[in-house]
């Protein structure tokens, strides 16, 4: 009998050890980043995997599907010969001076609507309905007030992320905790110091928060802009692309886009784990 009962005791304690052994090896790999950049690339690959398979097996038309090569060779010949980074540099300057005008739009709005309930009685209601229609939507009436050139695309772009990075930093203010709020009365603070030490690291931890969600949204509008109203950038280089039915061309650009707004994710990302650590 005490034989049982200590063979039944060593099982139990190699069963702990073995599920506690495999709960350390998920959260080693849970943790490691090569583990879960692995991890996300098994999709990515089976989709270009699948893509060559249905080419080769005529699944999808050759003509509106190219093959995987036919879409590298086009996107080595536009980066050779200095037209993929023209038209990209057209649209990262774009992005640059429409998103900085969005931020800091965002910055006086957010601030001035979290601080002020009149204002954002005055405010808010007409902000809604400009949130509400979409960046496309805003494309004829731009055209007709300020023309196809620059300042259509650097107003949409800055609409685009003003929305977003408003409202992280309208509810950032609103939402500090009230503890911190009575901290700051009871030290009956000037209204300076209490605009330092109290609203503004609430609206930045919101800032840094809303970044990702900005910069994605204003470059979606940049391409969709450059897709309908524009004669250079990397969007209208996937126009011409479709125009003369190069649909390797027009592969290659959507390739691009979504590297370069990857990119811009993971930048970002980085940025908050170096700005909010305890957010990572």
């Amino acid at each position: 009998m005490s034989q049982d009962i200590v063979f039944k005791q060593t099982t139990t304690h190699n069963t702990k050890i073995e599920v506690t052994k495999k709960a350390s090896l998920w959260a080693f790999l849970k943790n490691n980043r090569q583990f879960t950049w692995l991890i996300g690339s098994i999709f990515p690959l089976f989709l270009l995997l699948l893509w060559h398979v249905a080419v080769e097996k005529s699944w999808v038309n050759p003509l509106l599907l190219p093959a995987p090569d036919l879409v590298w060779t086009a996107l080595k010949d536009l980066y050779e010969s200095g037209e993929l980074w023209a038209n990209l540099s057209i649209s990262l300057t774009r992005i640059a001076y429409g998103f900085s005008a969005g931020m800091l739009l965002a910055l006086i709005l957010g601030l001035s609507m979290g601080l002020s309930r009149t204002v954002e009685a005055y405010v808010w209601p007409t902000f809604k309905v400009i949130n509400l229609v979409p960046v496309v939507g805003w494309i004829p009436l731009l055209i007709l007030l300020v023309g196809i050139d620059e300042a259509l695309k650097i107003i949409l772009i800055a609409k685009a992320a003003l929305v977003p990075m408003t409202i992280n930093i309208f509810k950032g203010v609103r939402n500090i905790p009230e503890s911190l709020t009575e901290v700051v009365d009871v030290y009956q603070l000037s209204t300076w110091s209490r605009f330092k030490n109290l609203v503004l690291p609430g609206a930045f931890m919101s800032f840094i928060g809303g970044l990702r969600l900005s910069l994605a949204s204003a470059w979606g509008a940049l391409v969709a802009v450059e897709l309908l109203a524009s004669s250079e950038g990397i969007g209208y280089l996937m126009v011409y692309g479709r125009q003369i039915f190069q649909l390797d061309v027009v592969m290659a650009t959507v390739i691009v886009i979504g590297f370069v707004g990857f990119f811009f994710d993971v930048l970002i990302r980085l940025l908050q784990k170096k700005l909010s650590p305890w957010n990572s």
